[in-house]
């Protein structure tokens, strides 16, 4: 080894960049520093990698994965940012850097910036579209709350709901403010929407998302895409109702409803209960008056009609008359319409000629025509010959001549034996020999005892023959009537 002309000691560069690190560490173990987001890396390791500049310099910055989750914002390009932590060194690369382990926004007008950004952005997604807003239902049996479980809210909520209309309320406890409040927030809507309508803890009907008064960076939980998406995604009926009635956060625009107070929301929620009471009461006792207003309406229109119709006995009356009246014509009429036609059978039947006669003479046309069939058949068998036909077809044409024949015979003789069977049952012949017969009062048809006069000469037919005998006088049979023909009598 060559000699050193200095007494000062040789250092590997591991042993400079070390030194440095730790100078570094030491003498920056804590400190603040404010400036602007730039290329901000969520690496995939999970670790967060961005720098902060300001308008003369730049520093690296990493937050770590551990404490990434930790931070109340999210870290975008542009954002200024006031980050606490240490400065160290990275001896690959021989830069140092800020290893954050804190993150706020750097004043107010940066947080406007940030919301107004985030504002825009939900609202060209269309979350805050009024279309998707549901509307409330006028009267939830369930209202889930998401709120702080020790805070006034909940107690200024149950206190107007038990003035107004007393409903079931559900409480889903969660931080309003600091580290995890947003997702704690969002799990929460989330949780009682998975709720099963039908399931051992009921589905609500309604949910109030709430929170007291605050500042800007107090509500800031609110703000958060991780609320409003839940809130937006909702498919029971939102109520936000965060802060006071100055206070705007970004869950406001996607709720379907607003309320400046939580006081105000449980307002909203339920109707007064002693209001619908009276108010049910005013228009039951409207309907009461007026029903009763159109019954009596009715009343008086139905006397009106009634005085103009006949009572009903005089219709009753006259109908009573009208019906004897023309009873006694049709009994009349049946009387004169029977007579007529007992003379017109009578006539009939004495123009009918006897079944045998009637068979006799078809017999006598039966036999005529067979004759005349008989006379034609040489005929026709002498033209066959003359025209040259074969002695077999003369043959074949005189048994097809004989077969026509006898059937045309038994054909007649069918149909003369069907209308003898047909004259012999309709004849007066067969009635009598069936045990009845039929009288003769001075040479005319009796049908009636009233028309035999005492002394009369009758002649009374049977089957086989005619008795002589005189009439001693007619004795009509008594007709009783029906025990309940009422007034009008009967017909019989």
């Amino acid at each position: 080894m060559p000699e050193s002309p200095t007494n000062q000691p040789v250092l590997s560069v591991s042993e400079i960049a070390g030194a440095v690190k730790k100078t570094l560490e030491t003498a920056f173990s804590r400190i603040r520093v404010r400036g602007e987001i730039s290329r901000p890396n969520y690496h995939a390791s999970g670790h967060l990698y961005f720098t902060l500049k300001d308008d003369q310099a730049v520093i690296d910055a990493v937050c770590w994965r551990g404490t990434v989750g930790r931070l109340k914002l999210r870290a975008e390009q542009g954002l200024e940012v006031i980050v606490t932590g240490r400065v160290s060194s990275y001896p690959g690369s021989s830069k140092y850097q800020i290893v954050v382990e804190e993150m706020e926004l750097a004043g107010e007008g940066a947080i406007l910036k940030l919301l107004e950004e985030r504002r825009k952005k939900l609202l060209a997604e269309g979350l805050f579209d009024p279309a998707r807003k549901k509307p409330i239902p006028y009267l939830p049996g369930v209202i889930g709350v998401v709120t702080s479980p020790t805070g006034a809210v909940i107690r200024d909520i149950l206190h107007r709901l038990a003035d107004r209309f007393p409903r079931h309320v559900l409480l889903w406890p969660v931080r309003v403010q600091g580290e995890g409040a947003a997702g704690e927030v969002a799990a929460a809507i989330e949780g009682f929407n998975r709720l099963a309508p039908d399931g051992a803890v009921p589905r609500p009907d309604l949910i109030i998302v709430a929170r007291g008064g605050g500042s800007l960076e107090d509500l800031w939980a609110f703000n958060e895409e991780v609320v409003v998406r839940a809130a937006a995604a909702s498919a029971i009926p939102l109520i936000s109702a965060v802060g006071h009635e100055t206070d705007t956060t970004l869950i406001d625009f996607a709720a379907d409803r607003r309320a400046p107070t939580p006081t105000a929301a449980a307002e909203m929620a339920v109707p007064v209960r002693s209001e619908l009471v009276a108010l049910t009461q005013q228009l039951g006792g409207r309907l009461a008056a007026g029903i009763d207003r159109g019954l009596k309406s009715r009343a008086t229109e139905v006397a009106g009609l009634a005085r103009g119709l006949p009572e009903p006995r005089r219709l009753l009356e006259q109908a009573w008359q009208t019906l004897d009246e023309r009873a006694s014509r049709l009994a009349q009429a049946l009387g004169t319409w029977l007579q007529r036609r007992r003379s017109d059978l009578t006539e009939y039947w004495a123009r009918l000629p006897h079944p045998r006669q009637v068979v006799a003479l078809n017999r006598e046309r039966l036999d005529l025509l067979g004759e005349r069939l008989a006379s034609a058949a040489p005929r026709a068998m002498a033209r066959a010959l003359e025209r040259g036909a074969e002695p077999w077809h003369r043959l074949d044409a005189g048994r097809r001549m004989d077969a026509a024949v006898k059937r045309l015979l038994d054909d007649r003789r069918q149909a003369l034996g069907a209308q003898a069977r047909l004259l012999e049952s309709v004849s007066h012949a067969k009635v009598l020999e069936r045990g009845f017969a039929f009288v003769e009062a001075d040479g005319q048809l009796a049908t009636r005892a009233a028309q035999v006069a005492a002394g009369a000469t009758l002649a009374i037919h049977f089957a086989d023959g005619q008795v002589r005998a005189t009439a001693e006088g007619a004795k009509p049979r008594p007709v009783k009537a029906p025990r309940d023909a009422g007034p009008q009598g009967t017909l019989l």
